[in-house]
C-alpha cells in the first residue's frame, strides 16, 4: 500500500480513518502535522468527501498547501473490501492500510462510538483523538493510553506526539497496553456474551 501510494521506506504514515465530512477535525491533523516540523510525515485521508459538498475538501487542501502539509486523499483505492477493478488497479480495504500506519488520527467533533478507534488498538497503533463525549463516557475511563486533545491541538499534544514517534518501547508499551484492554472490553466474545445476557433476561430461557 504504501508504495502504491507514493511513500518512501523513511515516510511516517500518519493515517485519518474517516470520511472528508467537518466533524472529522480533518484541519486539526493538518495542524499537527504542520507543526511537527517533519517532512517525513504524510497525512492519508481513506475515506471519500460526504454528502455535505465539496466545501471542506478544498478548504482543507487550501491549508494544507499553506501549511506545507503533504495530504493524500486515498479514497480511489481504498473500499469496503479488497478487490481488483476494472482497468486492474487493486483496491484495499481499510483493513490493508492500518498495518502500514505509523500513528493515527481521529480529531473528531463527535462521533456515534468510534469504530475506526477501537481498530486502530486492535491493529496496536498509537492515537491522538479528541475527547468526544462517548469517547468520555464509554471508552477513556477503561484506562486507554492515547494522545488526547480537547478541540485543539497544543505544544504538549506536539511533544506527545513527536515522543510516541520517536521512542519505539514508549509506543510499543502503549499499543500492547491499548490492545489488551480492547480485547478484554470490546471483542467479539465479549459482545456475544453480552447480547446473550440480554436475549436470556429478555426470554427468561438459559439458551
Amino acid at each position: 500500500f504504501r508504495k502504491n501510494i507514493g511513500l518512501k521506506p523513511d515516510d511516517i504514515l500518519i493515517l485519518q480513518p474517516t470520511r472528508v465530512v467537518p466533524r472529522k477535525g480533518i484541519e486539526h491533523s493538518i495542524q499537527l502535522i504542520s507543526q511537527l516540523k517533519d517532512p517525513r510525515c504524510k497525512l492519508i485521508v481513506t475515506h471519500e468527501p460526504g454528502d455535505e459538498g465539496m466545501d471542506y475538501l478544498h478548504a482543507l487542501i487550501e491549508m494544507a498547501n499553506q501549511e506545507e502539509v503533504d495530504l493524500r486523499f486515498v479514497d480511489t483505492c481504498v473500499g469496503d473490501s479488497r478487490y481488483t477493478d476494472e482497468d486492474g488497479r487493486k483496491i484495499y480495504s481499510l483493513w490493508d492500510v492500518f498495518p502500514h500506519a505509523d500513528f493515527v488520527t481521529y480529531p473528531s467533533s463527535y462521533e456515534g462510538f468510534g469504530n475506526a478507534l477501537l481498530e486502530a488498538f486492535y491493529f496496536r497503533k498509537p492515537v491522538l483523538v479528541n475527547r468526544y463525549s462517548i469517547f468520555r463516557t464509554d471508552i477513556e475511563p477503561k484506562g486507554f493510553e492515547v494522545i488526547a486533545m480537547d478541540g485543539f491541538v497544543t505544544s504538549k499534544i506536539i511533544q506527545q506526539v513527536k515522543r510516541v514517534i520517536d521512542d519505539d518501547q514508549y509506543r510499543k508499551r502503549m499499543v500492547e497496553h491499548n490492545y489488551e484492554l480492547a480485547s478484554k472490553f470490546f471483542s467479539y466474545s465479549v459482545l456475544r456474551r453480552k447480547l446473550r445476557a440480554i436475549v436470556c433476561n429478555f426470554t427468561g430461557q438459559d439458551e
